[in-house]
């Protein structure tokens, strides 16, 4: 197992992605801290329609190492606390994946600044209060990792102002972090993903899903173990000389020229 007994933070962690990330992280031998807003699964119209176990007694059950917190990844406090209590249950952090993340539907007359203030709230601020908390224990950390979570919109438009902007601000942040933190060993690196099948894609309809099929060269939608397994290898020592990467994991939809 490549990640055995590291310690690892997942924001977002109860469903989706974030799910994912935290079983393919736990299954590499990880003890995996899932911090979220609420411990139960999310179920989707879509995707994700059945109940599922909180993904630390999946783990559990596993014969993995778990915690969850409960965490509004946007409040300064709550991640403080969030890394505080990870330390006090594992004793330190070497793996940050911030994958948190919301869309709120709407284009910039529709979308309110509530609503505007919410996404760049969990989307983007959240990476700057995570690593801020965690930095310390990672540099202390023989193989600290960083992984945020962006999308294949970072690299264009879609999915409302608000979304567009958080996401390329991800990846253009997860390149300042690289170059702050590679003294101390630590690597900085964005997953991009594409179409996942989760509950994030409510607000589409069936048609527009259709569509996205069409759109992704491979045959068949992404799944939540899909990001899961390239974290993976981001947090792993296969990863050790790669920082301040964007990797989009889409199936192809990034590859047509238009």
């Amino acid at each position: 197992m490549r990640l055995q007994d590291r310690i690892a933070v997942v924001t977002g962690g109860s469903s989706g992605i974030g799910r994912g990330i935290c079983l393919e992280l736990a299954r590499e031998g990880a003890k995996v801290v899932v911090a979220d807003m609420q411990e139960a699964s999310k179920i989707g119209k879509f995707h994700e329609t059945e109940p599922q176990p909180p993904t630390a007694e999946v783990i559990a059950g596993e014969g993995g190492e778990a915690l969850f917190v409960e965490t509004d990844v946007a409040n300064e406090k709550a991640v403080e606390n969030l890394i505080a209590r990870s330390v006090e249950r594992f004793g330190g952090v070497d793996i940050l994946v911030n994958n948190a993340g919301i869309i709120i539907p709407g284009d910039s007359q529709e979308l309110s600044v509530e609503g505007w203030d919410r996404v760049i709230g969990v989307n983007l601020r959240s990476i700057f209060l995570a690593t801020k908390f965690a930095a310390p224990y990672l540099r202390k950390s023989a193989a600290g990792r960083i992984v945020n979570i962006a999308s294949v919109h970072s690299f264009g438009g879609g999915g409302g102002p608000a979304y567009a902007s958080t996401k390329a601000g991800a990846v253009n942040l997860t390149r300042d972090l690289a170059l702050e933190l590679a003294e101390d060993n630590v690597t900085v690196n964005a997953v991009c993903p594409g179409y996942i099948e989760t509950p994030i894609q409510d607000y589409l309809t069936p048609e527009i899903i259709e569509q996205c099929r069409q759109d992704t060269p491979l045959p068949r939608l992404g799944l939540p173990r899909d990001i899961g397994r390239a974290v993976a290898f981001f947090a792993s020592d296969d990863a050790e000389w790669i920082t301040g990467t964007a990797l989009p994991v889409d199936g192809g939809w990034l590859a047509p020229a238009f």
